[in-house]
């Protein structure tokens, strides 16, 4: 028997096609009756650069950088949201009644998004992936095949389109 799709993590890289993933993962929720955790992860910094800034930024000043990056990419998401509220899906974000919530954690992004899944008992996980070429994806990996191979759960990867969609969000 399969099992009940209740909850869905839909997650976002806030890059300019990430509507394109929403549409799918509100028309899964739709589907099911499920709802939506949105997630983005601000990817933590790495300990070879927490040494080079080391000698020029205190602990409070590194907590501080992250705090307001996490703070940047909640308003970018609220702000994403009301835009492509109305023009994917045809209407507000608050008016969207599948999404119980929005998260910004900061971590290495593929296992905040496994830690997520199981943390808010989703039963699915949607995400877009970036087609990057050859040598990109061999050298530095892909957090969808990352989430992919670990993941114990049904996961919908969309691949991103690379021109421009019908919302396509230039915010930057």
């Amino acid at each position: 028997m399969i099992p009940k799709i209740k909850r869905i993590l839909y997650t976002t890289d806030l890059s300019p096609n990430s509507g394109y993933v929403l549409r799918y993962a509100e028309d899964l929720a739709e589907k099911y009756g499920a709802r939506l955790i949105v997630l983005h992860v601000v990817e933590a910094m790495w300990s070879t650069d927490k040494m080079l800034v080391g000698p020029f930024l205190d602990d409070e000043k590194l907590a501080n950088i992250s705090e307001e990056k996490m703070a940047y990419a909640k308003a970018r998401i609220l702000k994403r949201f009301q835009f492509l509220g109305k023009k994917a899906l045809g209407r507000t974000p608050d008016a969207i009644p599948s999404i119980d919530s929005i998260e910004v954690v900061e971590g290495y992004p593929a296992d905040e998004i496994l830690a997520k899944a199981d943390a808010f008992d989703c039963d699915a996980i949607v995400m877009g992936t970036h087609g990057k070429g050859f040598l990109q994806y061999a050298y530095f990996g892909s957090t969808s095949k990352k989430v992919l191979r670990r993941a114990r759960k049904p996961i919908f990867i969309i691949p991103l389109p690379m021109g421009e969609t019908d919302v396509t969000v230039h915010d930057r």
